[in-house]
């Protein structure tokens, strides 16, 4: 019998340090397999990036525009780019962009997206705090993504966050009642061609 405990403890181990790992032995569904139970989100700003340690592997965009497909984009267009009452928004001093989507007379219906550098420790470190919060994550189109939805706190509305790296980037997108269809994958389309 300690033998069995054994041997299923060092199984859940090792399965524990895949996931960890971000690396599955298999391709994972374009979708996730299950939606993880509604709770709260902490809100706050966009994760700081980190200066990557060798030369990245492809470009950051520098138009929030340009980088979605025109079946997003028809999603989007009656929402305003980069309103100024968000803050900063556009390409960054650190090469980063950041992109809103939404009205700042709106109450909740917004979209904000920061693409940036990061390095896979730290890329990893963001998403595994993130899936102990309840996100599902997975292996899609050559990199990791982690996603859940939740119940906004004063609206009857839904929430969300997800982020995907890949080769030292990293798409980390917030929302509150606005998730068009395809959004994600158009970005690393965009992206990663």
């Amino acid at each position: 019998m300690r033998r069995i405990t054994t041997a299923a403890a060092a199984a859940a181990s090792l399965l524990l340090l895949t996931v960890l790992a971000a690396c599955a032995p298999d391709p994972a569904p374009t979708t996730p397999a299950s939606t993880p139970p509604a709770v709260a989100e902490q809100t706050g700003t966009p994760t700081p990036t980190t200066t990557p340690t060798a030369a990245p592997a492809v470009a950051l965009p520098t138009d929030c525009r340009a980088i979605v497909s025109a079946a997003v984009l028809a999603q989007l267009q009656d929402q305003p780019l980069n309103d100024k009452a968000f803050g900063p928004t556009g390409v960054q001093s650190d090469g980063s962009l950041i992109c809103v989507w939404g009205s700042p007379s709106a109450d909740t219906t917004n979209l904000t997206t920061t693409i940036s550098y990061i390095d896979r420790g730290p890329a990893l470190d963001a998403m595994n705090a993130f899936r102990e919060k309840g996100a599902t994550c997975y292996t899609p189109d050559e990199g990791t993504r982690c996603e859940r939805t939740w119940k906004n706190k004063q609206y009857p509305v839904t929430d969300g966050r997800t982020m995907f790296w890949r080769d030292g980037v990293m798409i980390d997108t917030q929302y509150s009642n606005l998730a068009p269809d395809g959004y994600t994958a158009s970005l690393v389309a965009h992206i990663f061609g």
